[in-house]
């Protein structure tokens, strides 16, 4: 069966029918840090929105290591150690990073920049999109699923 947006591994599928509630490129120095990326194109998915199809075989830890009781873990595969998703211990998300969690180049492109602080010397987008010191200003958590 064929699904909007799908990804995952050869052991761990992901797929939504809906599209995200948002869809930025983050600046922030977590998701820095744990992709070694400049910046990462993250997505949320309301909880319930994002199915995995084998969750027993994740692994999970901490997304924010100086934050190990925050509200977000890391899931990957627990047999070849690919990252699935972000997953909220509050069920109001899920999260993807399209280009590390096996999401086709056709994801759709982020629409804004979040987590943008030049006092990181980092050189402002200019790409067109706006630029935030956040989420969007519009951005509400989803109630938990």
């Amino acid at each position: 069966m064929s699904h909007k947006l799908s990804g995952g591994c050869d052991h761990i599928k992901t797929y939504s029918d809906a599209d995200p509630i948002d869809n930025h490129t983050c600046h922030c120095s977590v998701c820095k840090g744990v992709t070694g990326q400049p910046t990462t194109h993250v997505a949320f998915f309301k909880h319930g929105d994002l199915v995995v199809d084998e969750s027993a075989g994740l692994n999970r830890q901490p997304f924010n290591a100086a934050n190990p009781d925050g509200p977000l873990e890391l899931c990957t595969c627990a047999d070849c150690g690919a990252p699935i998703m972000l997953d909220d211990k509050e069920s109001r998300i899920r999260a993807i990073v399209p280009n590390l969690m096996g999401y086709e180049a056709s994801f759709p492109a982020a629409t804004y920049h979040a987590f943008y602080d030049p006092a990181t010397g980092e050189a402002r987008p200019t790409d067109g999109r706006p630029v935030s010191d956040a989420l969007r200003a519009d951005f509400v958590w989803p109630k938990p699923s």
